[in-house]
């Protein structure tokens, strides 16, 4: 998989979710390509990936929230924005168990809000929504393909599918070049929210504690490398700009693995050459328990392969905490 960086040279980009895991190492990668980049930014994150990297001080920074849409369309229009990526959302689903309403808001307004501006905006010639294996709900038959019905029902995964499904209805209704990915679980350095497996696993052996996994340890879960799909969706960004014809398609991006959250430890412990042992908790609720993609249409239409696998990702991704906590 190639990306051509003379196609994104001096090329207005809007990113939102740049203080996320996936955004920050998206515009890190923009950056790399001189794209000329403009991040809707909520909140001040210092210790984001976005922010202590310095990578603030080389984007355009418009300050404001998803839920207001005349802030995003004053951004597209005067910026004159030719690609946005929308990936900022409520993430977490503890959070979202406990709080559906900000979860929506964010999740679900957020998009239709961005999307609408786009509509507006005269010079958006590619949208790359992101949207998230959770849309897909709890099935029988895995792995997920793109023509499996969205059949979420906990709030963090009808939130995606109902954006999933409005960044569909742009498309098909208004001819929006809007394109949607829908990844597994994203890992890698940069991402703080110590609640998730991996970078809380990291924390927990180099802190010399034992690593907490919250569910029985049998849940199967896609793990996917982040610098793997900031690269898929610039890539997916450069196809629907050669071929309006992908607007309105989903692809799912995947290493096509199966692991469960316990072996998915248990591969960290040995690769950091830990003798720790795991504490079960057995208190996940509200969560999906198996669930894996298939990313043959990727593979097909784009071109796509992931630079990846887990314990290479996983070895990068124990570098950056090593390096983070030594900091």
């Amino acid at each position: 998989m190639g990306l051509d960086s003379s196609f994104w040279q001096d090329r207005p980009v809007f990113v939102t979710g740049a203080t996320g895991l996936v955004g920050g190492w998206l515009v890190r990668r923009l950056l790399d390509c001189r794209a000329a980049v403009v991040c809707l930014v909520r909140d001040w994150v210092p210790r984001s990936e976005f922010v202590s990297a310095a990578m603030i001080e080389k984007v355009a920074v418009v300050r404001g929230s998803l839920e207001c849409r005349e802030t995003i369309e004053r951004a597209l229009v005067e910026y004159e924005v030719d690609t946005v990526f929308h990936l900022a959302a409520q993430t977490l689903v503890p959070i979202a168990n406990r709080n559906g309403f900000s979860t929506f808001e964010s999740n679900i307004r957020g998009t239709w809000n961005l999307l609408e501006s786009c509509r507006r905006a005269s010079t958006v010639r590619a949208v790359v929504s992101a949207s998230s294996d959770k849309a897909y709900g709890e099935r029988e038959t895995l792995p997920y393909t793109e023509d499996s019905p969205l059949a979420a029902v906990h709030p963090y995964d009808v939130s995606k599918a109902c954006s999933d499904m409005i960044a569909r209805s742009y498309a098909a209704t208004w001819n929006l070049p809007v394109a949607i990915t829908r990844c597994g679980n994203f890992y890698g350095g940069g991402d703080l929210n110590w609640n998730r497996i991996v970078p809380g696993t990291i924390r927990s052996v180099l802190r010399h504690q034992a690593p907490v996994i919250r569910s029985d340890g049998n849940y199967v879960r896609d793990y996917f490398y982040v610098e793997d799909g900031a690269a898929a969706y610039m890539l997916l960004a450069e196809r629907l700009h050669a071929d309006p014809a992908l607007a309105g398609l989903a692809f799912n991006f995947s290493n096509e693995a199966q692991v469960t959250v316990l072996d998915l430890v248990e591969t960290i412990l040995r690769r950091m050459g830990s003798s720790l042992r795991p504490e079960i908790r057995n208190e996940a609720s509200s969560e999906i328990r198996r669930q894996h993609l298939s990313a043959a249409l990727a593979r097909r239409l784009l071109g796509w392969s992931p630079a990846f696998g887990l314990e290479e990702g996983l070895d990068r991704t124990i570098r950056w905490y090593k390096e983070h906590f030594a900091a």
